[in-house]
């Protein structure tokens, strides 16, 4: 997932490059990402609460492990104790895992809408691509709900899974993996439909 991740950032970097110089040329007008001060702070205030919602599920998942670690301590048998900090380790490993791949689609989808402001501001017609990243959005809002009841499942206990929860977390992943491939590619046909636009725009202007 990481290298498709990263070739998707370059494509994407190449596509705000490439037009934003073509429609450069133009002469169009707008202002330097498009939105009004009232838009930027809806569009701001959008964002933290997404962010904000992320890092408490973190922080929170954070907190239960660090006292799962503190139960660790209690344990007199240094190979239990051993046990138990190996699989606190794999834990936090997982929840970071799904962590970062979150952060980087949501990344994607800042930037791809950072875009499409300044492409509306000249002129193209960004409605198709905004549906698009409206479906990524709601694909990336499941998948954290996904990821917060992984959160909750993997920092519940010290213990050893049961093959209930083991099946469960099992689950939980390959959902939050399907959605966040279906949000890639939401995003994908977003930056499809823009160069398809961006073409129309700058034929009508020749």
């Amino acid at each position: 997932m990481k290298k498709y991740l990263s070739l998707f950032v370059v494509l994407i970097l190449a596509l705000f490059v490439s037009t934003s110089v073509a429609l450069a040329r133009e002469g169009e007008p707008g202002s330097d990402d498009g939105l009004t001060p009232t838009q930027k702070l809806e569009r701001e205030k959008l964002r933290e609460d997404i962010k904000e919602k992320r890092e408490t599920l973190r922080e929170e998942a954070k907190k239960k492990m660090e006292a799962l670690r503190e139960q660790i301590k209690t344990e007199k048998d240094a190979l239990k104790a051993k046990i138990k900090e190996t699989r606190i380790v794999g834990r936090e490993k997982a929840l970071d895992r799904f962590d970062v791949v979150l952060s980087k689609i949501s990344n994607l989808k800042d930037r791809i809408v950072a875009h499409i402001s300044k492409l509306e501001a000249k002129g193209v017609n960004v409605e198709t691509a905004k549906d698009f990243v409206a479906t990524a959005e709601e694909k990336l809002n499941q998948a954290d709900a996904k990821a917060a009841e992984a959160n909750a499942l993997l920092a519940t206990s010290i213990d050893e899974l049961s093959a209930e929860n083991k099946a469960k977390l099992k689950t939980l992943a390959r959902e939050i993996h399907d959605l966040v491939k279906e949000a890639r590619s939401a995003l994908r046909d977003a930056v499809k439909s823009l160069k398809e636009e961006i073409k129309v725009k700058l034929q009508a202007n020749q």
